[in-house]
Formats: structure tokens, C-alpha cells, sequence
């Protein structure tokens, strides 16, 4: 990789008009900080085989049934709703002439590349029984170049298949609260086999940007990592138009040319109002003012003109915001914050893991700040890019986390490590998210507070999210039995207001409760970690289970609440309890929605709230 320094020109004020701005979408778009202005989209009905015996269907499904994508075949959504096992399933469509005229392909554009949002867990992929790859991994996303199959003759309907594999008690997969018994048990759910996120074709340039990253140094400059595909010439050069659209105000213009030495390079982007302090925060993101800058990125000809075409071009954008920690306080753009979030499973009772609509996704946003949140911890999963769109335009922090393995081998290892390196790269660029959690309570390193190869481990995950963005603290192990962590986490479901007042009181409380034997009777600090004054969260508590309406037999919480008033009443007393603490920098509610088996949500199911909105804000918030 190389460093290059821009050539800070003179702010260009028109956007190109072919490209929409990147922060002003409707969330439609699958990669919400690269958008082109052509796609195909190829979610919708598909064929389907479930073969338990893995046979090669590649040439054709007999008795094949239809599918609705992306929605898992466990889901009613689908149209399948057979929640056994899954093993191996196959699925197929035709690619037509006019959905690659939908993704712009031309003379312009003259390469096809075929998106997958995510699949779980491996996928195989075919057009006109040429393979073409494969991935592995549920929870991230992988292309494929399919510019010589599906142009060999471009007027013929194309077939794609994609065959998926996912063992349902392979515990060394990734697979987060997804469970391994064939019915839903304690906190586990039902599994999401195969494609869950959307299939999308898009042409592009010979040369082309194939992914981007916007790193914030400072509140002054930011640093945008370009990667280049495809065939160059050499000598090409790259341009950074930002410009503020809330107020119409042009913020930089970077020009520079490109090395012929790497396909990835680094552009530093000083945000020009920003050098006057008193301005600075006119222009920061934050969940109650969710400022965001829209971004042109162009590559060019060595030789183009200022008025020339470039020859590939995306528009992105990006956030403002620097977040840390001190004196054990979780700073936001460098004054400490208090974060009120709630444990977010991201499932829907007829989708599972996968939303609904895209417009659940915006709305899902939109309820959590309703409730009085002003983050949300997205619970072992890896949501889809469009959530986190709608969180940073619309304002709440987001606790990006891994969905874990069960079992601790080196396999287990070598997977979970790979795919939460490729996590953190998809989503690093959102301003939304302000730490990672790679490990939560323990799952997959259940001996870490005395085995030394799983200390390791979970100190290696960490150190290597650190390794790959040191801008946002990370935390070690969820819950308790952190190796070093930059936030210490508890997971406290005491029901009873004063007792759990007591525990989080003051300093003194503090020290026994980092130093000694936390709740769930779990050491806090294992490995040689010691109390550095961290900053304290209760990153799980409450879970009272209240059902109004129709019971769910076994339906159940942590406490039960006898009814509407009794519940709120409840949530006010452990919510007295956080707000009466002197140390504690943060809370997360378990839950926003029932799921499931799991009756704890403030939401029911299916998002209506159980009491008046207003009454659980009052609650959350004190006011």
C-alpha cells in the first residue's frame, strides 16, 4: 500500500449529476457508502431444492419448488417454512438480457459483477454450469466477475445456481444465536440456512473502485482507502469532491496520481472548516445530530482534462466524529457520553434474520430511537449494510459484534478470525459504529478464565480488530471474563431496583465489582487483565418477560412482570438503579423485541410496543 499526498485544489461545487448523493438514498441500494448509479436486482422468486443427499443439480431441479430471496427457507417469508435441518440447499434463476441492461452494462461499463449480500455458510456458485466460486462465511459479503459467461452471448437467458451448505451441528461455523437443536431452545433461535441478504449484479469500467474506507484521524482530516480493480494503464488519477449538502457548502477537492506499484492507496482529506475550533461542532456527527458528508470518488485518465469523464466514479459519504476512552468515560468527539442502548437481535417472526422489507430496516432505527435509545448493541449478527445506512443518517451508535462459534479448535479459530476480519473491513467506513465486540460471554472459549490457549485466543481477536481500525475501542468478551478490554462489560439480570443499585453504587462498589466475582458468578478480569479505570458498562440487563394479549406457553424472562404497570414499573426501578450509579458509562436493555421464546422485549414480535411508546421512553430515560 501506498501513502499519497493530495494536491488540495479549488472546491468543485457541482457533484456529478449521474450519481445520487450517497447520504440522501432511499436504502435501497445494497452497499450504501458506494453507490453507481445502475444495479440489478436479483432478489425475488428463485428455484429451490432442499437435498438432504447432495446430489449435483447444477444442470436442473426436477420437482423443483419456488423460493422467495432472501428470505431463508426456514422462514414463512419464503415461501418454503420447513424449519428441520437444512443441510445442503440449491437454489437457480435466469439472468436476462434486460437485467444486464439494468446494471448498466455497455461500452461504458463493459464488466459484470455479481454481488451476494451474505449466504450461509458455503456457497458454491454456477452461470450456465461453469463454476464460478465460492465463499465461506454466513454473516459477509463476496463477487464474483462474471463478465465472460454471461457476455459469450448476451442475448441468451443465463442460468445461475448457487448451492449453499450449512451444517446445523458444525460448531465450529460462526453462527450467533442461530441454534443447533432442531426446536428453538433458552436463548437460541431458528437457524437461517442459504441466501439472507440481497443478490445484486452491477457492471463497471475496465478499471474500476472496488471498495472504499473512510477513516477518521481527527475531527480535521480524514483518510479515504481506495482500492483499484481490474486492468490499468498506469499513471491513472483519483478525485475526492466532499461537499456538505445540509448546507450546500463544498468542504475539499483532492486530486492525485496513482502509483503503479499496488491496487490500494491511501488519500488524506483535510476537512477545511474544521481548522476553526469554534466551528467544529457545527459539522460533527453525533445520534442527535446525525451530520453527514457526501463524497464523489473518481478515477481518471493520467492525461484527463478538468472538464473530462472519468473513468469510473461512486458516490459515498461519511461522518465527522472521533469516539475513545478516558477517565473512565466513552468519549464522543472527545466529551464523554452516556450511552443508553438495547440489546437488538435483528429478527423478525416471518424473516428471521433477514428483514422483512428494507423499510423494516429504517424502521427499525427509527422505534429504537422512539424508545429513548440512543444506541443499539445488534446482538451476534452482522446486520445488513442498509441498517447501518439508516443508523448513521438518522442518529444512533451501534455496537458491531460477531456472531460466535460454540466449540474452540483451530478450526473454530481460523474461521470465526477470517470472517470477522472481513466484517470489520465491510463496515468500518459507517460513523454509526463506535466499538467492537468480537467475543461474547465466553461462547466458543468457555474455559478462558483458566485455560491459557483460549486467553489467547480472545486477546488475538481483539488485538487484531485493533490492528486493522485502532480508532474504536474493543471489547475483549461481552459480559465478563474480559482478557484486556478497552470497556469492561457486565451482564447483570438482578430484577429487584435497589439490589442492583447497590452493586453499581460508587468507586467502592467499583473495585469489588471488577476485582472479584461479578454476576452469573463469573470472574470480570481473566489472564493477567488488570483495572486500568477502564470505562464500566452493564451491557445486559432487565429482560422482564410480560406478555399482554395471547401467551406463549413458554414464553419466559428473567423476572416476570404480572402485568402492563408492574412491567413498567419493573423497567423505572432497575433503571432508578443505572442512573443513581457514579461509574457506570453506559447500559444495554435485553431486549427491544420478544423473540421467539424470548417474551422480554419492550416490543412485542412484531414491533407494536406493549404499553403506550411513551411510557417506556419515560422509563428509559427518566423523563
Amino acid at each position: 500500500m501506498s501513502t499519497l499526498d493530495g494536491i488540495v485544489a479549488a472546491p468543485d461545487t457541482t457533484p456529478s449529476p449521474a450519481l445520487p448523493l450517497a447520504s440522501r438514498q432511499d436504502g435501497t441500494y445494497p452497499r450504501p457508502q458506494m453507490l453507481r448509479p445502475h444495479w440489478a436486482d436479483l432478489d425475488g422468486t428463485w428455484s429451490f431444492r432442499n437435498d438432504g443427499d447432495d446430489a449435483d443439480w447444477r444442470g436442473g431441479f426436477p420437482e423443483a419448488r419456488d423460493i422467495v430471496v432472501p428470505f431463508p427457507p426456514e422462514s414463512v417469508a419464503s415461501g418454503i417454512d420447513e424449519p428441520g435441518f437444512h443441510p445442503v440447499v440449491w437454489y437457480s434463476r435466469p439472468i436476462t438480457r434486460a437485467e444486464l441492461d439494468a446494471a448498466g452494462h455497455g461500452a461504458e461499463a463493459p464488466r459484470l459483477v455479481l454481488h451476494f449480500g451474505a449466504v450461509d455458510y458455503r456457497a458454491r456458485v454456477w452461470i450456465d454450469g461453469q463454476f464460478i466460486g465460492e465463499h465461506e462465511g454466513g454473516h459477509t459479503p463476496f463477487s464474483f466477475d462474471v463478465t465472460e459467461v454471461l457476455t459469450a452471448d448476451p442475448d441468451a437467458a443465463h442460468t445461475l445456481v448457487v448451492r449453499a451448505e450449512d451444517d446445523p451441528h458444525d460448531l465450529t461455523q460462526p453462527r450467533g444465536k442461530q441454534d443447533w437443536h432442531e426446536e428453538p431452545h433458552a436463548i437460541w433461535y431458528r437457524r437461517t440456512t442459504g441466501i439472507w441478504q440481497t443478490v445484486w449484479l452491477e457492471a463497471v469500467p475496465t478499471a474500476s473502485i472496488e471498495y472504499l474506507r473512510w477513516t477518521n484521524l481527527d475531527h480535521q482530516t480524514v483518510r479515504l482507502t481506495v482500492r483499484i480493480d481490474g486492468v490499468r494503464t498506469g499513471g491513472e488519477r483519483l478525485r475526492v469532491v466532499a461537499r456538505w449538502d445540509e448546507r450546500d457548502e463544498p468542504l475539499a477537492t483532492i486530486e492525485t496520481t496513482l502509483g503503479d506499484a499496488s491496487d490500494e492507496f491511501e488519500v488524506l482529506v483535510p476537512i477545511a472548516r474544521q481548522t476553526n475550533g469554534q466551528a467544529e461542532d457545527e459539522l460533527q456527527w453525533t445520534p442527535e445530530a446525525p451530520r453527514l458528508v457526501d463524497a464523489t470518488v473518481s478515477l481518471l485518465t493520467a492525461d484527463a482534462g478538468a472538464d473530462s469523464a472519468p473513468i469510473d466514479a461512486v458516490s459515498s459519504y461519511f461522518g465527522v466524529r472521533t469516539v475513545g476512552i478516558d477517565g473512565g468515560a466513552f468519549l464522543l468527539n472527545g466529551r464523554s457520553y452516556d450511552v443508553r442502548s438495547v440489546l437488538n437481535q435483528g429478527y423478525w417472526p416471518d424473516s428471521h434474520i433477514a428483514a422483512p422489507s428494507r423499510e423494516a430496516l429504517r424502521r427499525e432505527v427509527e422505534l429504537i430511537k422512539e424508545l429513548g435509545f440512543n444506541a443499539a448493541r445488534n446482538h451476534q449478527k452482522v446486520e445488513d449494510p442498509r441498517f447501518l445506512y439508516w443508523a448513521d443518517r438518522l442518529g444512533i451508535l451501534v455496537w458491531g459484534e460477531a456472531p460466535g462459534a460454540y466449540a474452540f479448535s483451530p478450526r473454530a479459530v481460523q474461521r470465526l478470525m477470517r470472517e470477522w476480519m472481513d466484517a470489520v473491513e465491510r463496515d468500518a467506513s459507517h460513523p454509526s459504529i463506535v466499538t467492537w465486540v468480537p467475543a461474547n460471554e465466553s461462547w466458543g472459549v468457555q474455559h478462558i478464565a483458566t485455560d491459557p490457549a483460549q486467553q489467547a485466543y480472545a486477546r488475538a481477536l481483539a488485538d487484531v480488530t485493533r490492528a486493522i481500525d485502532p480508532t474504536r475501542p474493543v471489547i475483549s468478551n461481552d459480559g465478563w471474563e474480559h482478557p484486556e478490554s478497552d470497556i469492561i462489560t457486565v451482564h447483570d439480570y438482578e430484577g429487584d431496583g435497589p439490589r442492583l443499585a447497590a452493586t453499581y453504587a460508587d468507586e467502592a462498589a467499583r473495585t469489588v465489582l471488577v476485582n472479584g466475582i461479578g454476576p452469573a458468578d463469573r470472574r470480570i478480569l481473566v489472564g493477567g487483565a488488570v483495572d486500568h479505570g477502564q470505562p464500566v458498562m452493564l451491557t445486559e440487563f432487565g429482560g422482564v418477560n410480560y406478555q399482554p394479549g395471547a401467551q406463549r406457553e413458554d414464553g419466559w424472562g428473567y423476572t416476570t412482570a404480572a402485568d402492563g404497570d408492574d412491567w413498567i414499573a419493573r423497567i423505572t426501578a432497575l433503571y432508578d438503579a443505572i442512573r443513581a450509579s457514579s461509574f457506570l458509562a453506559g447500559s444495554c436493555y435485553t431486549q427491544l423485541t420478544d423473540t421467539m421464546q424470548e417474551t422480554n422485549g419492550l416490543l412485542n414480535a412484531d414491533r407494536t410496543p406493549k404499553v403506550p411508546i411513551e411510557q417506556i421512553r419515560r422509563a428509559v430515560t427518566g423523563r
